[in-house]
């Protein structure tokens, strides 16, 4: 299990994490900043001056992932891991990978109040203006990840601290609904700790997502596009991966792509599809590292009524939402593979005339 105390630069994440390992026998400390230092050690100053926060760098969160896991398998027992994250697809691609991997995760978020975050942070920047950096070193409440500060990095550290507090308020939102609050205003990291102990043994914080295992080959996936009365198409937003998807999922063995499409829409949204649904493209999508690629298939799955989509039931641990949106109001929403596999199948529902692709482009 981990274990993630989560809150803003200047919550008392550390501080509280270290007071919890003594109330959980057996569990091991885990501060994602250890992998963001060995990037710093491993990655190019250019590579690493294009980013402010290594989060944003997706081996960076992929390690994180790995790590833990690893960690897991070497330790046993209980990770506790005090790290921000702020950025809710951030959150489904570290929560979603550890979910793949069969690892629970409690999220807990320390909330002390603006009033008290702002006056941490005041006193912090003034701590760093009288010590400046050597060379190299990391300033704690820097670039989350834990980036080792080129020379004169001392400044611009001080800037991402101060920035970071309208992040956090933006997304407290998300974060409230997703983590066990606990204000600590009034608190001591011991009787934070304390109160992060008494959560878990409630069941406080959990986070379920569906595991969803990580492919060891290529996967053949089917995804249903379903309009409504203005042709837009729905749109779904995962608990377990970044970025919003289509209905669908990962053909089972022995499965017919179109059923497939046809029991996932019942799954996830409650709809029996009284047609098979149509062909509109089937798209290789290469590997990645670490992914393996495969077929991805899109079918038209035709208009929904307006009650049958007042009616839709969404599965909690793998959806949060969804929406009808326009091609243009899908461009913000999901990822460019996907975005260029829906622009081929609308232009195909057009023509009725089904496309294949390769890499998101028609062959010729």
């Amino acid at each position: 299990m981990i274990v993630w105390v989560n809150g803003a630069v200047g919550a008392g994440k550390t501080s509280a994490a270290r007071e919890l390992l003594d109330l959980l026998p057996g569990s091991t400390l885990y501060d994602p900043e250890v992998v963001g230092t060995g990037l710093g050690q491993l990655l190019s100053e250019k590579r690493l001056q294009e980013v402010t926060d290594l989060q944003d760098l997706q081996i960076w969160r992929r390690l994180v992932v790995d790590t833990a896991a690893a960690l897991l398998q070497e330790v046993g027992g209980v990770l506790v891991v005090p790290a921000t994250l702020l950025r809710q697809e951030y959150r489904d691609e570290l929560f979603g990978g550890l979910a793949s991997r069969g690892i629970v995760v409690r999220h807990v978020l320390l909330d002390p109040g603006e009033t008290i975050l702002r006056e941490r942070l005041a006193r912090r920047e003034e701590a760093e203006e009288e010590l400046r950096p050597d060379p190299g070193e990391r300033l704690e409440g820097g670039p989350a990840g834990g980036l080792p500060l080129p020379p004169g990095a001392g400044a611009p550290a001080r800037r991402w601290s101060g920035n970071h507090l309208p992040q956090y308020l933006d997304a407290l939102s998300w974060l409230s609904a997703d983590a066990y609050v606990i204000r600590t205003a009034k608190l001591t990291p011991r009787q934070t700790a304390e109160r992060i102990a008494e959560a878990l043994r409630q069941g406080a914080g959990r986070c379920d997502i569906v595991q969803t295992p990580e492919p060891t080959a290529e996967t053949v996936a089917s995804g249903v596009l379903l309009f409504d009365e203005h042709d837009r198409v729905l749109l779904v937003d995962p608990t377990y991966k970044p970025g919003w998807e289509f209905p669908g999922g990962v053909v089972e063995r022995g499965e017919a792509p179109a059923q497939a499409g046809l029991r996932e829409v019942s799954e996830e949204l409650g709809i029996e599809l009284a047609v098979v649904p149509r062909l509109l493209v089937v798209d290789w999508e290469p590997p990645a590292p670490p992914g393996f690629g495969g077929m991805r298939l899109l079918f038209d799955g035709g208009r929904i009524p307006a009650a049958d989509a007042e009616r839709l039931l969404l599965p909690g641990a793998e959806l949060r939402g969804w929406r009808f949106v326009t091609e243009d109001e899908a461009a913000g929403l999901l990822p460019p593979v996907r975005l260029d596999r829906l622009h081929w199948a609308l232009r195909a529902r057009e023509r009725g005339v089904p496309l294949n692709l390769e890499a998101g482009r028609p062959v010729e």
